[in-house]
């Protein structure tokens, strides 16, 4: 009875060893790139088949819809007032503790509020972290 459950084990022992080899993802070797003689190469950048008037007046690449279009570029007068504000540059935590917190407009106080937040939890995370 014992020599039958021992044949048996092996013989699950061995399928299950099939298994892992069959099922093992192997990964095929890229391509080796020839190196073409007196040619351009083959990643070279491809030169834009579109015009500079469409170029001009188009956001290229900016359709996110199947059968859409790239939408046009308006004037900056159709656009919102804080858009031409993303790009300002905004006082870092430094400069902004060392001014008064009475001093600071509303917007500049929320910025501060965040920012020291972040570093504190940065500096708990920092100190708790287990080396």
């Amino acid at each position: 009875m014992a020599m039958n459950n021992v044949r048996s084990l092996r013989i699950a022992m061995n399928s299950i060893e099939s298994v892992r080899v069959i099922g093992t993802r192997t990964y095929a070797a890229g391509k080796a790139k020839k190196a073409s003689k007196g040619g351009a190469a083959p990643d070279a950048p491809k030169v834009s088949s579109l015009s500079k008037e469409v170029k001009a007046t188009t956001v290229v690449g900016a359709n996110i819809l199947k059968d859409g279009t790239d939408p046009k570029i308006r004037p900056d007068s159709e656009y919102p007032d804080w858009l031409w504000q993303l790009l300002d540059k905004r006082p870092a935590l430094s400069e902004l503790q060392r001014k008064e917190a009475e001093d600071l407009p509303f917007e500049d106080l929320k910025r501060y509020v965040k920012l020291d937040n972040r570093a504190r939890i940065k500096e708990n995370n920092s100190v708790r972290a287990k080396n």
